[in-house]
């Protein structure tokens, strides 16, 4: 069933535990993992990169979404994630998706509180929630973000920042990176602790492909509501594809729907684990 995205993550948060929010590409992965999420009675937020949003349109992607949250019992939202684009997180807005990520990390402090506040403005009276990143994430996602670290911020200037603004969920800078790790990056839990020390509001963990349970339940111990995953969907995506369309050839089978069964599949296995996790169940 479609939820409000606050409504998701300030469960989460007074419920001690965080909710997934996995980045999906069609049809296929999306309803792959609402299945999950159904099956695990868990709520999930549907993430969709600006990429894909202009890939597939706004308006067709809410359609999707709309049918298939209406199919289980368990809360879903759909949200824009890391979007520069003041033009597409409009048209999201007036399509209907539930909450967006304005990714403002490229600019300077002053800039990014002024037009963070403007996109505020626009999406509240619509009932859209405004997830907000000023300080950069490293790594670069979807053609979005960069690999050298642009700006950093004082907790009590990200959270003074997110109430000029009128922001909903606050996504930091917490050690973790987009994309695979090459080597062991060093988290940040503490700092997830002296913001839930300034304020209530949900905070948002982004980079979580490649963590461990233990690195997980360390940022859900310490205040983390949402956490994202986009590569490892995307990895298991793709490899369930390749390795589908291999045997294909090998046998001459050239029937495109077996794919999409691979692809929902390994999806699914993707999801599963990580909901056990992120609910403080074991895997």
């Amino acid at each position: 069933m479609k939820a409000a995205t606050l409504d998701i993550t300030t469960a989460a948060r007074d419920g001690h535990y965080a909710v997934g929010a996995f980045n999906v590409f069609d049809y296929v992965s999306m309803k792959a993992v609402i299945s999950a999420a159904a099956r695990l009675h868990s709520p999930a937020i549907i993430q969709i990169s600006a990429r894909t949003a202009k890939a597939i349109g706004p308006v067709l992607i809410a359609q999707m979404f709309s049918d298939l949250a209406a199919r289980v019992d368990v809360p879903l939202a759909l949200h824009l994630d890391h979007c520069p684009d003041v033009q597409l997180i409009s048209d999201v807005i007036d399509a209907g998706w539930q909450s967006v990520l304005f990714d403002a990390s490229h600019l300077g402090f002053d800039e990014a509180r002024q037009l963070t506040r403007a996109v505020v403005a626009k999406a509240h009276p619509r009932g859209v929630a405004v997830e907000s990143e000023i300080e950069n994430i490293l790594g670069v996602e979807d053609g979005v973000g960069s690999n050298e670290a642009r700006h950093a911020y004082s907790v009590e200037q990200l959270v003074e920042t997110a109430r000029y603004t009128h922001t909903d969920l606050l996504a930091p800078q917490l050690g973790t990176a987009h994309g695979l790790y090459t080597s062991d990056p060093v988290l940040h839990p503490e700092r997830v602790t002296e913001i839930r020390a300034l304020t209530d509001m949900p905070i948002v963990l982004h980079g979580g492909t490649g963590l461990s349970a233990a690195e997980f339940r360390a940022f859900i111990g310490a205040g983390v509501s949402k956490i994202n995953i986009s590569t490892q969907i995307k990895r298991s995506y793709m490899s369930a594809a390749l390795a589908d369309l291999g045997s294909a050839r090998e046998a001459e089978r050239w029937e495109p729907l077996p794919v999409f069964d691979a692809v929902a599949e390994a999806v699914s296995a993707a999801v599963e684990p990580l909901l056990r996790v992120f609910a403080g169940k074991a895997v």
